[in-house]
Parts: structure tokens; C-alpha cells; sequence
């Protein structure tokens, strides 16, 4: 539904006493300019920093905590979001302070140079974290055209030179009612009219994301990285494509065949046969410019190529799967979605999500099941061949 004020609107009626509230702005750190490399994740931070109204990030969490409820947000390369979860009958409180923080911010001095010196902090987390490091690593080399290979949380130089007028002409730019979409998930009415009461009409021409040809793989490489760890993490990267286009589907029953728990293939003959890794399998992502898959393990430094070879052998065997296999992997792609869903901020999440992707939930489940064996083997032979492995290489 689209509001007087700009803002698109999604409501989802479900039983229970809880209400998930959730707004998405569209921007993310893709649609920073190199000067702002990291503004958008900042934002995100400074926004629960204090209001007109709640003048500290105390006052402002609180307000939704001492009543046992959930407020938080995150920043991805093309969205920003922020939701509260509170029992129905708060609904009213849920809308009125995602309206004051996304309206209402004070972008106070100090608040701002605070706010650098915890994301900083948080880099540095970032950092410290090999299992998280791994996929920064490869993103920042996998790609090299789009805006994708730059990390979320940014750059250290550009935040420690960020002011207040910097954040807040990022802000005025992007954080406009027209730039907006909100979802509520739960049994509550007057929806349409709670939203509208609260929010206001702040319109602007946003600009639109550059579109940007991102090259293909015309070989595989490998890149290696060492650090001071026992374990060695490596993944094997594959470009693939945005979750509008139809093979990305296909892609995620790929996962159901090779990376589902216990039972995927590249769990049961990595870690259940061979015991050569405790973490190990394979993750598709699929925004809405851009895609990649990565099959990975945690590993010994020294099984790296015995690993690797494995790998390639299991996506091999996807031009050999047979009708079980395939009607096996639809199943828990399915089951796994919607009982994800089952969750009201998963499912006011992806109502947002698949708005901006160009799709539905519905839509969705019903592209799944339509997957077939000669889908798999055309997707596995198109797109797992040539590769990037990056290696974070222990002791």
C-alpha cells in the first residue's frame, strides 16, 4: 500500500500478543560515495543516540526494554532497518518511536565522536573474529567492479574523520518518507492511520543506485592471507547473480543438496567421513544487485588442497543428482523457510526484502517447488566453474 506520505506499507495479520514493527530505508553502503565509506552502518549507530523527545540512548532503549520488548537494526549493502517487537497492545508506542529516531535525531557533537570510537571498536571486533573476517576477506576480492567488495562497516580513516554535518547531509539525503517502506507483523488495527500519524512527509528525489557491470571469472586464483590463529579458514567463491533472476532459486536448493545441517553432502563427506573440519558447508547470497555463493571450511593448514579437491568433486556430482534428490532439497528449503517465518521480525523483515527485490514470499515458495533436476545440473554447470578460494591461513 502506498501512503500520502511516500512511504510503501505492508501489514500481515497473525494470531499471538506480539507486534513486530519494522522500517527499511533504501540505502545501504553501496550507495556511498568513497568519502563515505561507512556512513551508512554509522547512521544505523547514531540513530539510537537520543532524540528531541528521549535525549539519550538510556532513555530511548528503555522506553521499549522496561515494557520487555526488542529494538534494534542493521545495515547491509543496499538497506538500512530498523523494528521493534512489543506485546499488540504497544503497537501505538512502536510506531511513535521509530518515527522519533528516523525524524526526530539530535546528532548531538558528542554523541557522534562516542559513536566513532564504538565503531572503531567494532571494526577492530570485526577483525578479531576469523569466522566473521573470512567472508570480508572474500567479498573484498571476489569482486572488483561493484560496490559490494567494500566492507559494510567501512573504512577507519573516513569514520574517524566523520563530523555531525557529514552524518546528518548522508542523513537528509537518503532518510525521507518516499525512501522508506514499513512492515508490521501481529493482530492490531488502525495500521494505516498510527503510521501516517507519526510519521510526517519528508519527500525528496533520492538518487538512484549507478548500475554497474560486474566482470565474470575467467579463471580461478587463489588468495591467501595469514594470521595468528590455530585454525585455517578457508572459501571457495563463485560470482552468481541477484535474487531477481530465477537461477538464484535453483541456487538455494544447490544449498539444500550440499550445505542443509548434518546431512548435506559436503557435512557428511568433509566432516562425517573424513573428519577433516568442524565447520564446513556452503552459503548463497542473493541481494538485489548482486549474488555469490561460498563453499567453506574450517580446516588444518595442512588439508587445504585435500579440502578443496573434495569440494570440487561434490560440485561435480551435482551433474549426476536424481529426482530424490532434488524433491529432498525442495523440502528443506521450504520447511526451513516458512518455519523461519514463523518468526514475526524474520517474516516483517522479508516482506521489506523481497519489496525491494521484486517479489514475494508467496511467490517464493511457489518458484522453489517448480525447480527441477535439469535446472540444477544447467545452474551447477554455469556457475561452479571458475572460482576465487581465499585462504586465512593458522598456525
Amino acid at each position: 500500500m502506498q501512503l500520502p506520505n511516500g512511504m510503501k506499507l505492508f501489514h500481515k495479520k497473525t494470531t499471538g500478543n506480539a507486534v513486530v514493527v519494522q522500517v527499511m530505508v533504501n540505502v545501504g553502503s553501496n550507495d556511498e560515495l568513497p568519502n563515505e565509506r561507512g556512513i551508512a552502518h554509522f547512521l544505523e549507530h547514531i540513530l539510537f543516540e537520543g532524540t528531541d523527545k528521549r535525549p539519550n540512548n538510556r532513555v530511548l532503549s528503555n522506553t521499549i526494554e522496561k515494557i520487555g520488548g526488542e529494538f534494534n537494526a542493521y545495515t547491509t549493502n543496499e538497506r538500512t532497518c530498523f523494528y521493534v517487537k512489543v506485546m499488540k497492545k504497544h503497537f501505538s508506542l512502536a510506531v511513535e518511536i521509530l518515527a522519533d529516531i528516523l525524524e526526530n535525531s539530535i546528532f548531538d557533537k558528542a554523541h557522534v565522536q562516542k559513536e566513532k570510537n564504538i565503531v572503531l571498536k567494532e571494526i577492530d571486533m570485526i577483525y578479531d573474529d576469523p569466522g566473521f573476517y573470512q567472508w570480508v576477506l572474500l567479498q573484498k576480492n571476489l569482486f572488483s567492479k561493484i560496490a559490494a567488495k567494500y566492507p559494510v562497516y567501512g573504512d577507519r580513516n573516513v569514520i574517524k574523520k566523520l563530523t555531525r554535518e557529514h552524518v546528518m547531509s548522508f542523513f537528509e539525503k537518503y532518510y525521507v518518507t518516499n525512501n522508506m517502506e514499513i512492515s508490521v507483523v501481529g493482530n492490531v488495527s488502525n495500521v494505516r492511520s498510527e503510521v501516517l500519524k507519526w510519521f510526517g512527509t519528508k519527500k525528496r528525489k533520492v538518487r538512484k543506485r549507478k548500475k554497474v557491470t560486474e566482470p565474470v571469472l575467467r579463471s580461478s586464483s587463489r588468495l591467501r592471507e595469514k594470521k595468528d590463529i590455530v585454525n585455517t579458514y578457508q572459501i571457495m567463491g563463485f560470482k552468481t547473480v541477484p535474487r531477481a533472476h530465477k537461477d538464484s532459486i535453483v541456487l538455494d536448493v544447490i544449498k539444500g543438496i550440499l550445505g542443509r545441517g548434518q546431512s548435506g553432502r559436503l557435512f557428511t563427506e568433509i566432516r562425517s567421513k573424513k573428519g577433516l573440519a568442524y565447520d564446513v558447508g556452503i552459503e548463497m547470497v542473493h541481494d538485489t544487485t548482486f549474488g555469490f555463493a561460498g563453499a567453506y571450511a574450517t580446516i588444518d593448514r595442512k588439508n587445504q588442497t585435500k579440502v578443496k579437491k573434495m569440494i570440487l568433486e561434490e560440485l561435480a556430482k551435482l551433474q549426476y543428482v536424481l529426482e530424490e534428490d532434488i524433491e529432498e532439497a525442495k523440502t528443506y528449503v521450504e520447511g526451513n523457510y516458512v518455519l523461519g517465518i514463523e518468526d514475526g521480525q524474520v517474516l516483517a523483515d522479508q516482506m521489506l526484502f523481497w519489496s525491494q527485490a521484486g517479489g514475494s514470499v508467496s511467490s517464493y515458495l511457489k518458484s522453489v517447488r517448480a525447480v527441477t533436476v535439469n535446472d540444477v545440473r544447467r545452474v551447477a554447470r554455469k556457475y561452479f566453474t571458475n572460482h576465487l578460494t581465499t585462504v586465512l591461513e593458522g598456525k
